[in-house]
């Protein structure tokens, strides 16, 4: 079975990405679902998260405002986006591995693929036998959050500016990629990239089964 690791920058395309790989078979999953999950009450992961970034963070339902959260994270004065990693990428991995595990036995030439922003900002890279880098232009991804978060274009450049810094640059992730996959074109062009991509990690996985 073919690991392989999805990543890239805020607003590049990697969920549409990641779709496109699903719909030619490969099995994927999102780390952010996953990081969702492990915030409702009740989990280790919230209970710790609450712990260190307070109460306030909270809805009156007791679950955790995403937007709040992210707001501290993300805060250009005093981030703490690495602090809430530390709490919460230990439980996306196992929750990650025991998923692979079961997809492994099932289908042992398969593909199994994590769609992941801070992939390499955790460390993560040698858990995976390929990984995959989105691209798009600084512009693009403004305009993508624009649209996707219905906010006014200042506040969308404010926000993507704010979450690339917390993030590692695009060179840095394309020079740790196997592959590159430019989202800045026609949907069109990015699936003829999916589809050589996938192509290639199906001849590895079938010869890593041989």
């Amino acid at each position: 079975m073919l690991k392989a690791g999805l990543t890239g920058g805020i607003a590049t395309g990697k969920s549409l990405v990641s779709g496109m790989f699903r719909e030619l078979g490969v099995h994927t999953v999102d780390a952010d679902e996953i990081a969702h999950e492990l915030m409702h009450p009740g989990e280790k992961v919230y209970q710790e998260v609450v712990r260190r970034f307070g109460e306030a963070i909270l809805n009156p339902d007791k679950t955790v405002n995403r937007a709040r959260l992210a707001e501290l994270a993300f805060d250009a004065r005093h981030p703490r986006i690495y602090e809430l990693n530390s709490l919460v990428h230990p439980g996306v991995i196992e929750r990650y591995e025991q998923w692979m595990e079961e997809i492994g036995r099932g289908e042992p030439n398969g593909i199994v693929m994590l769609e992941a922003a801070l992939l390499l900002e955790a460390g993560l890279r040698r858990r995976f036998d390929r990984v995959i880098v989105v691209t798009a232009t600084p512009q693009q991804r403004m305009e993508r959050w624009e649209k996707r978060m219905q906010v006014d274009p200042e506040t969308a450049r404010r926000e993507v500016t704010r979450r690339m810094m917390a993030q590692a640059p695009d060179e840095a992730k394309i020079q740790a990629a196997d592959y590159v996959i430019d989202n800045s074109g026609s949907i069109e062009d990015t699936r003829n990239q999916v589809s050589k991509v996938y192509e290639a990690l199906s001849r590895q996985a079938q010869a890593q089964s041989a």
